[in-house]
């Protein structure tokens, strides 16, 4: 018997219920549906201190990622991302880029690159991808027009090749600010359900 698959969602966005919320739900009840484990991580809630580029977390060789001395809640974070098969990572767009939460996070998984004093440029730990990830985002902007202009999911990609995942599926949802309190588009929620029925078959 095949063990379910694990998958750990981590939400950049600052609003409960809104749009990637209620794409995030889509994606995990319908691969919860289809036998996987989830769970869904919202960074707001977590106290997480900024990167202040020490580096310390960089200097130790070795496959596992280095350690922050900062004391918040990153380590435990982080061995929720590695204990997941698969990871959904989703943020809205704020100013043509991810929030300013997320790039929090993003900036700290620095601690995945071996980067000691004296060389040029940092290398991956372990630059085989063991783990796979979804990425969620959405914009105010017409869907094509925002994923050209902004940076998002380049920025969502990175933080996946970071923890060693490589990217199966992209949900980008435009027109995402129309109403005050907007429904997720039947369109929307279609892909979604097929993206979460994706990653619980381990596609």
């Amino acid at each position: 018997m095949t063990k379910p698959v694990k998958i750990l969602a981590i939400i950049g966005s600052y609003r409960k219920g809104g749009i990637i919320d209620r794409a995030v739900e889509e994606i995990l009840a319908s691969a919860k549906e289809c036998g996987a484990e989830t769970r869904k991580i919202w960074l707001i809630d977590r106290p997480l201190s900024f990167c202040t580029n020490c580096r310390s977390c960089t200097q130790k060789e070795g496959l596992q990622h280095g350690l922050c001395v900062l004391e918040d809640d990153m380590e435990s974070l982080l061995q929720e991302v590695e204990r997941a098969d698969t990871l959904v990572l989703a943020s809205p767009m704020n100013a043509g880029t991810v929030t300013a939460v997320m790039k929090l996070f993003i900036e700290r998984l620095v601690c995945f690159g071996y980067w000691p004093w004296g060389t040029p440029a940092p290398k991956s730990r372990n630059p085989v991808k063991t783990k796979r990830a979804l990425l969620v985002a959405s914009s105010a902007a017409p869907s094509v027009f925002a994923r050209l202009s902004g940076d998002v999911t380049r920025l969502l990609k990175t933080a996946a090749n970071l923890v060693g995942a490589r990217t199966v599926g992209v949900l980008f949802i435009g027109l995402a600010a129309q109403k005050q309190q907007q429904e997720l588009s039947k369109r929307s929620k279609k892909k979604a359900r097929l993206l979460g029925q994706k990653l619980a078959e381990g596609k």
